[in-house]
């Protein structure tokens, strides 16, 4: 089969690789139709993470399941399944509370295993970690493209939210305009938010937050666009979205929520200088959040899209082939595009 192979920052390569097997009883192999290439891959396509030379990418997918072990009992040949970034057994103590991805059997995508960049995956602890669609979903392009988002983005951005302890009427701060934080801006509002304020740069990005939901954009950054938050809310935002992972997001996060209430975080954290943990501490900030169990949101969010009442499909505004990979990267990489879709 075809997949997408890392071999330097700056350098992805389509390339054969050996075809997936069952190898476990719980295993399914599915063909891939649809996937991501996330925000979080450009950690190590601009060599800012540790990434092997030949390890597989991508970690958001949503297929066809071709091959079934003899131990799976809820995944069938022929269901179509979204796929949550991590796999995990469904199980054990963590699982059934809901923290998959803290999983005593958690894995990845790619790197050793198979990726979502690429033609056929294999899928261990298929039944605690595959979600199938109801069989009577349509084979509609702009529905499965509005369902994607839940594999990560959209679930990351609703873990945000929900750590922020968004609340009906709330005033809600979004630090990031990337494809987290555009989500978490349809979580903010999907769960009553009476104010959404947007801290981001780019025109079309801030755009697409008022076409989500935002009612304020502040184009500011740093200490200037923490005076103009605290002006414009009396004093901070009630709950506060940090959806980029690094110091100077997570401090401006800090600088702009209220005292007493909550920052949800959920950008992986890179931070190269100190936190602001006096304001922390002194403002009595609750931090909460961390990397999303999205397998727990999927099932309530994949409701609200099939109703129509929810769609985070806009985030994906470039599309490629398995071939044109490299190119979205690249196009993601220099902020040309937010979020690419792979249609394969």
């Amino acid at each position: 089969m075809r997949a997408t192979v890392f071999y330097a920052p700056g350098d992805v390569r389509i390339e054969n690789v050996p075809d997936p097997r069952i190898q476990q009883p719980t295993d399914v192999l599915a063909r891939v139709t649809h996937a991501c290439i996330c925000g979080s891959d450009l950690w190590f396509y601009r060599g800012l993470t540790d990434f092997k030379p030949g390890w597989r990418t991508g970690h958001e997918w949503m297929g066809v399941v071709e091959e079934v072990g003899p131990e799976v009992r809820t995944i069938r040949k022929g269901d179509r399944v979204i796929a949550p970034f991590v796999t995990s057994d469904g199980t054990c103590e963590f699982c059934r509370e809901g923290l998959y991805t803290s999983c005593v059997n958690v894995g990845f995508w790619g790197m050793e295993n198979d990726g979502g960049q690429g033609e056929m995956v294999r899928c261990p602890f298929a039944d605690g970690t595959l979600v199938a669609l109801p069989p009577d979903v349509p084979n509609d392009d702009a529905l499965l493209k509005s369902i994607l988002p839940l594999t990560d983005v959209m679930g990351t951005g609703h873990h945000a939210a929900v750590s922020a302890g968004v609340r009906p009427g709330a005033v809600v701060a979004v630090v990031g305009d990337g494809a987290v934080g555009l989500c978490g801006v349809l979580a903010a509002r999907r769960l009553g938010a009476g104010r959404i304020i947007v801290l981001g740069h780019q025109e079309a990005r801030m755009d697409l937050a008022r076409r989500f939901g935002a009612t304020d954009i502040i184009a500011g950054r740093g200490e200037e666009a923490i005076g103009r938050v605290i002006e414009m809310t009396k004093g901070g935002a009630d709950s506060v979205l940090e959806c980029v992972g690094t110091s100077t997001s997570f401090n401006t996060a800090l600088g702009i929520c209220r005292p007493g209430r909550t920052v949800g975080f959920v950008g992986v954290p890179h931070w190269g200088e100190p936190l602001n943990a006096r304001r922390l501490f002194f403002q009595n900030i609750r931090v909460h959040g961390g990397v999303a169990p999205v397998r727990a949101y999927i099932p309530e969010l994949l409701k609200d899209v099939l109703a129509g009442r929810l769609d985070p499909s806009p985030v994906l505004d470039m599309t490629v082939n398995l071939d044109g990979v490299p190119d979205g990267y690249k196009a993601m990489d220099t902020r040309k595009a937010i979020k690419v879709m792979v249609r394969m």
